[in-house]
């Protein structure tokens, strides 16, 4: 089974294209033994890039537990530079069957090859009941959760899957590692919660953090650098207009307010190509 291996901003995947070959018979379990990071390749998950009906391509995305997520930003971004870069579609603009419906995406190319993507993610989901969260408020914003001797105040949006955005001093020095596996499976996210801590650098500047529902701690996210942005807004923290720096690098997001769709500007990388024995 022919694979390649890509990264948006560090949050890298392995991606199986099933437009030339047959899709594996068991994505999940492949998910969880590819993603090894010791006797894998080596990755936050699984990504498919598979035929549509209603678009140029199809996304299915496999957490490295081998748990299936809605929608993954800088994994959308990948598979259109491997659509262009490979050959499948030669539009500078195309369209990504994802878990959260059909996204646009434009191509920035230099060379023959995508450098970076702007990807319409469209509008947030706020209601609680469909992020879904039993937190109080539509949307719930800075809502006051105990956990772990701690009283943090919540932010929860959903992009396609669910996001709690906790607002800290200096996220170097946040607990993550601990405070993150906990709230995912806090009893107020039903289908858990991917955690992120977000520093104010200014209105227009947030440093953040990311623990990833089924991959843990992980140098970037895409759909929830989009909730932050959401977040900024709702809370009154940051403008519409923001750059978030992540560990892993930066990504650009706009969002006009309530009933528009959330942009998201970045970069996709593409780091090698193999094949693995085991479908």
């Amino acid at each position: 089974m022919k694979f390649t291996k890509m990264h948006g901003i560090g949050n890298d995947y392995v991606y199986v294209e099933t437009f030339r070959q047959s899709p594996p018979p068991d994505p999940a379990r492949l998910a969880v033994a590819i993603s090894d990071r010791h006797y894998g390749v080596g990755s936050d998950g699984l990504i498919l890039v598979m035929p549509s009906a209603e678009a140029d391509a199809r996304m299915r995305m496999f957490n490295a537990d081998g748990s299936e997520g809605e929608m993954c930003g800088n994994g959308v971004r990948c598979v259109a530079k491997y659509l262009y870069d490979h050959g499948l579609v030669r539009n500078n603009r195309l369209k990504v069957e994802t878990g959260r419906g059909v996204l646009t995406l434009e191509l920035e190319v230099s060379s023959g090859k995508v450098q970076r993507v702007r990807v319409d993610m469209g509008p947030p989901i706020l209601r609680a009941s469909d992020i879904p969260t039993l937190l109080e408020g539509n949307p719930p914003v800075r809502v006051p959760i105990a956990l772990m001797e701690k009283r943090l105040e919540v932010t929860a949006v959903s992009m396609g899957n669910p996001h709690a955005i906790i607002y800290v001093n200096d996220t170097s020095n946040f607990p993550l590692e601990t405070i993150g596996p906990a709230l995912e499976h806090h009893p107020a996210f039903p289908r858990r919660v991917n955690v992120h801590i977000v520093q104010v650098i200014g209105p227009e500047e947030v440093k953040m953090r990311t623990w990833e529902r089924g991959s843990g701690l992980t140098l970037a996210c895409g759909t929830g650098a989009c909730a932050v942005s959401v977040a900024g807004v709702l809370s009154g923290r940051t403008g519409q207009r923001i750059v978030a720096h992540l560990p892993g690098g930066d990504l650009e997001l706009y969002w006009q307010g309530e009933g528009s769709s959330v942009f998201m500007t970045g970069p996709a990388t593409e780091v090698f190509s193999g094949e693995w024995p085991e479908a």
